[in-house]
């Protein structure tokens, strides 16, 4: 991430109060946001998923590249200062060396991801409940990166289609 944020260094900074939301999951902004200092969390509904503090940590780039709404919502934590870039899909097709290191980023991301899943895959294999399904995201996940994959869960059973 230490790299993303040297690339990102001549780009515009912003300073965020806490309790800020940067990106409405649901909604398209079209905005990227780099992590100078400060920290966010991630939440799915209201559901925290992961908090950043990292300097480089990145936000927007989903919605960006997939030209989808945001994933997830991303609010503040404490104050924080990040690099704002509006208008983000042509800003990544504009500079290669960042969206090169956004798709690392995103590569390892995925790598954990699903090596988290064949883990679990492994631990319930034999279980016939709501584990067994843990083989159809992962195949989903691995082979059929083309086709639109919804899974749903216990928290949303019949996901919207985006």
């Amino acid at each position: 991430m230490q790299q993303i944020l040297s690339l990102c260094r001549d780009l515009p900074e912003r300073n965020f109060e806490a309790a800020q939301v940067l990106l409405p999951e649901g909604e398209r902004t079209g905005t990227l946001y780099i992590l100078i200092d400060g920290a966010v969390e991630v939440l799915k509904g209201d559901f925290q998923v992961y908090v950043a503090s990292d300097p480089g940590a990145m936000f927007g780039e989903i919605s960006a590249l997939l030209d989808i709404p945001h994933t997830a919502t991303v609010k503040t934590l404490t104050a924080c200062r990040a690099h704002v870039v509006p208008n983000a899909g042509s800003f990544l097709k504009a500079r290669p060396d960042i969206a090169h290191a956004v798709s690392r980023l995103l590569a390892q991301r995925l790598h954990s991801v699903t090596t988290y899943l064949a883990d679990i895959k492994a631990q319930f294999e034999e279980h016939r409940d709501h584990f067994g399904m843990v083989d159809e995201v992962l195949e989903t996940l691995l082979h059929h990166q083309n086709e639109e994959f919804n899974p749903g869960s216990d928290r949303c059973p019949d996901p919207p289609k985006v």
